[in-house]
């Protein structure tokens, strides 16, 4: 993938992750993520990583997003009025934001190994194949369990948006 392509990707998931923070409207904020999931699958794909580009889209941006917008639309949340910007805590959130930044910086660049270059893979690598052998047989029970919990967590959504007839 040519540099220009990286960068534009790259800028517009950037973008659209700080358009999920500031949109005051949760199907917006909502929206912006999926265009978020898709370029981060398109930095995948720069990668040659294709199955993590193909599952990035299919579970991130289509199921994961299409629950979340169901629940947001479910539970009939408006765009609520935005407060006053306090400066107090618009300088102490700046202030904490630089100080996780420079600490970032630091452990980055006194962490050895990230320096390292990574080795040369040894023959075709089957993904699907790797990936569905371990999730089947190492983490099989973590991912019925997972499942189990997002359909109750659903169910349960549904009961508590559940209107009494009058």
């Amino acid at each position: 993938m040519s540099p220009l392509l990286f960068w534009s990707f790259a800028l517009a998931m950037l973008i659209f992750g700080v358009s999920v923070i500031v949109q005051p409207n949760p199907v917006s904020s909502a929206l912006s993520l999926v265009v978020c999931f898709i370029a981060l699958a398109a930095l995948f794909v720069s990668l040659d990583a294709f199955f993590i580009a193909v599952i990035q889209v299919l579970v991130y941006a289509g199921a994961v997003m299409v629950l979340f917008l169901f629940i947001i639309m479910l539970l009939d949340l408006r765009a609520r009025h935005r407060r006053k910007a306090n400066p107090i805590v618009i300088g102490g959130g700046t202030l904490i934001a630089l100080l996780f930044a420079g600490a970032l910086v630091h452990v980055l660049n006194n962490f050895a190994p990230g320096h390292a270059t990574a080795p040369e893979l040894s023959g075709p690598v089957n993904d699907v194949q790797s990936v569905g052998r371990l999730l089947f047989s190492n983490y099989n029970l973590p991912l019925q369990i997972v499942g189990t919990l997002i359909l109750v967590a659903t169910v349960g959504c549904v009961v508590l948006s559940k209107r009494e007839l009058e």
